[in-house]
């Protein structure tokens, strides 16, 4: 597949977004094994839950589980966290193809930039959060790291992605 025009280029970079962010969603799932992001007690709501809530979501709707190997699992909030994934994965891979800046240290910057414009200004904005300066110690390595990481495991699904779908050899 070649890509001749913006269209094309635009069409190819969702399609990798889309498997990109998938990729990058499992893998920020397993980074939060062994750094876990909150408390106990600051994850009964978690952050995903809490913008549904407040955008006047149910407490039933937002905790809404489905039960698979004998455990509850919050189906909403990894709808959430899947959504949130693929979209700026999928942005990622649009600049990616105009604006090669955006990949630099193989897409940990972007994942760095994601982390400050939502987890130290938004959702403290609108009180999602609390203030960056009230976060854990704890919570901001694992997010700032879970970011990074992820995204530069997207970018690595992208660049191989594209390359094969192309034939096109990009390099990092």
């Amino acid at each position: 597949m070649k890509c001749v025009t913006t269209k094309d280029k635009i069409i190819l970079a969702i399609l990798l977004g889309l498997i990109a962010g998938a990729i990058c969603a499992i893998t920020k799932f397993g980074w939060e094994i062994p750094f876990p992001p909150r408390t106990a007690a600051r994850d009964l709501i978690n952050p995903p839950q809490e913008i549904l809530q407040q955008l006047g979501f149910t407490f039933d709707f937002t905790h809404t589980t489905y039960l698979y190997n004998g455990s509850l699992r919050p189906i909403i909030s990894f709808i959430m966290h899947f959504g949130f994934s693929i979209t700026f994965a999928m942005l990622y891979c649009i600049i990616a193809e105009f604006k090669p800046g955006v990949k630099l240290w193989q897409g940990a910057i972007y994942g760095l930039v994601v982390w400050f414009a939502f987890h130290v200004v938004i959702l403290p904005l609108f009180g999602t959060v609390p203030a960056p300066w009230n976060q854990p110690l704890a919570e901001h390595f694992s997010e700032i790291t879970g970011h990074m990481f992820c995204f530069w495991v997207a970018e690595l699904a992208r660049r191989d992605l594209r390359n094969r779908f192309t034939g096109q050899i990009e390099h990092a």
